[in-house]
């Protein structure tokens, strides 16, 4: 038997939390192994459940979100952490991205689309509600103005692995950019590890902050 995609849900709404476990226990691959009410509780509960995945609300009682954020990460580094949260604030997209988030959900997603990102995320592909992609594109398009710095990382990257960058800053999947350069998937999967290691980044939602952050972001195709 296929092992479960186990969540631990850290949120202090308990209704909320029972809405999302009832629905995610639908999932033939996907457990919610746990629930917190609030980040200190989340974090003693990650250690001893060691889930797969925890979806975390950034509005808590207490240790604030971003900030369980960062112990979790400290703690579990290579652990996917998805925001679930109503906050539509570029700031805080921002801020939980670059602390290693893998994606940032907003709480009237679609639970089908609930579903998809808690499976893309576990697979290491970033995971963003679309109007949350728009607010990236344009809440941090003043620091692209103020780089200064002569040298710029991706200069390193090949004409393709470029390309695929720019489709990675718009949320793609891999199966979504083999499709678009008509690429085997495998093949893009290699692409954007060499994109990571040359960049020196950790995983495909921080490549997407750099990608757009200097100006690399593709342009919708016709």
């Amino acid at each position: 038997m296929t092992k479960k995609i186990g969540v631990l849900l850290i949120d202090d709404h308990a209704l909320f939390r029972s809405g999302v476990k009832a629905l995610l226990s639908r999932q033939p691959d996907i457990e919610v192994v746990g629930e917190a009410a609030d980040g200190l509780e989340g974090i003693k509960r990650c250690a001893q459940l060691q889930p797969d995945l925890v979806l975390l609300d950034l509005n808590l009682p207490g240790l604030s979100g971003r900030d369980t954020l960062a112990l979790l990460l400290e703690e579990h580094p290579s652990l996917p952490i998805v925001i679930l949260t109503v906050s539509e604030e570029s700031s805080d997209l921002m801020d939980c991205l670059k602390s290693g988030a893998k994606g940032y959900l907003l709480k009237n997603i679609e639970i089908d689309q609930l579903i998809d990102g808690i499976r893309r995320a576990v697979r290491g592909e970033a995971v963003m509600s679309p109007q949350m992609t728009g607010k990236l594109v344009e809440g941090i398009r003043y620091t692209t103005a103020r780089t200064t710095a002569p040298q710029a990382e991706h200069e390193k990257l090949s004409p393709r692995e470029r390309e695929i960058l720019a489709f990675l800053a718009r949320g793609a999947s891999n199966k979504e950019i083999a499709r678009a350069l008509d690429l085997a998937e495998s093949t893009v999967k290699i692409h954007v590890q060499h994109i990571l290691r040359k960049l020196n980044l950790s995983s495909r939602v921080q490549a997407a902050v750099y990608a757009v952050e200097q100006g690399l972001a593709a342009k919708d195709r016709a």
